[in-house]
């Protein structure tokens, strides 16, 4: 079972090429209202990373998220080759279901070189192995909750997660606005590198919103709060894989305007800062469940 939930996420990242810049993507079920943005994050890397050359990774991503996905339809792949220069290639791709744009992606790739190096340090936080995986609710509270809610809290996911401190998501308490969480993919994969930046691509859209939500005691699993990521932005610093443990270090600045901004680093279990991420998603709490953005 382990390996078909990872080969099936491995697949969902590995697009159909319709023609030499076009790209077809299906779309996964795992307990969300619309697609989940980790996987449009996913799928629109490697589309731009089939159109450069082999030795030039990704180092960095911008993203807007224009409209909800709809789960049960294909997402079309545009990838504009903007720029391939001596050491850099930069990529927009347009992701679009239905006829309209749903997404839109900047990219930029470069050659390894040598140059002066420095980072933060790795938070002080217990072992992943001394960290207990997160449980789902009991049957009691997940027969009161939605079946897609239901879907998604006792899902087994390709990604193990284990949060420093955990929260209850139903009932969720104050708190400050920071958390750790140690997540890694629950099966070995190959060693591309694109494949590994993809598939963080993919994970590094897990729990950043939800991080903004914790000074004022809700959570997107309440009925009356509509949440949906506007933008995110990720940076590739040093080579790591998805299938070892990372630490996700997340925190968030402020919340204004119907708008959270989180941001997050990924370190490497011997403290290695590999990846920053960045988004700002919308948070309503509504008098009733409605509307859309």
């Amino acid at each position: 079972m382990t390996q078909s939930v990872v080969s099936e996420l491995v697949a969902l990242l590995t697009l159909e090429r319709l023609e030499e810049n076009l790209f077809r993507g299906q779309s996964r079920d795992i307990g969300t209202k619309y697609v989940f943005g980790g996987q449009v994050l996913g799928q629109a890397l490697s589309a731009a990373q089939q159109t450069v050359d082999d030795e030039r990774h990704v180092h960095s991503i911008h993203a807007y998220f224009l409209r909800a996905g709809d789960i049960e339809a294909p997402i079309i792949y545009d990838v504009d080759r903007a720029r391939d220069g001596h050491s850099f290639s930069v990529r927009r791709v347009t992701a679009i279901q239905h006829g309209q744009p749903i997404f839109v992606f900047a990219s930029s790739f470069q050659k390894s070189e040598p140059g002066v190096e420095h980072q933060f340090h790795m938070p002080e936080v217990p072992q992943p192995e001394d960290v207990e995986p997160t449980e789902a609710p009991s049957p009691e509270v997940m027969a009161k909750l939605p079946a897609k809610m239901q879907r998604w809290l006792s899902r087994m996911g390709p990604f193990e997660m284990r949060p420093i401190y955990p929260r209850d998501e139903v009932k969720p308490p104050k708190r400050p606005p920071y958390q750790q969480v140690w997540l890694r993919l629950i099966d070995k994969v190959d060693d591309r590198p694109v494949l590994h930046q993809s598939l963080l691509a993919y994970a590094s859209d897990f729990y950043l919103l939800g991080t903004t939500t914790f000074p004022h005691g809700i959570s997107y699993y309440q009925p009356n709060v509509q949440m949906a990521s506007l933008d995110h932005a990720m940076w590739f610093h040093r080579p790591f894989r998805a299938d070892d443990w990372l630490l996700y270090s997340l925190d968030s600045p402020t919340a204004q305007n119907a708008r959270g901004l989180a941001r997050g680093q990924f370190f490497s279990r011997d403290g290695k800062l590999v990846a920053s991420v960045a988004q700002e998603g919308l948070i309503r709490v509504l008098a009733e469940e409605q509307g859309d953005r």
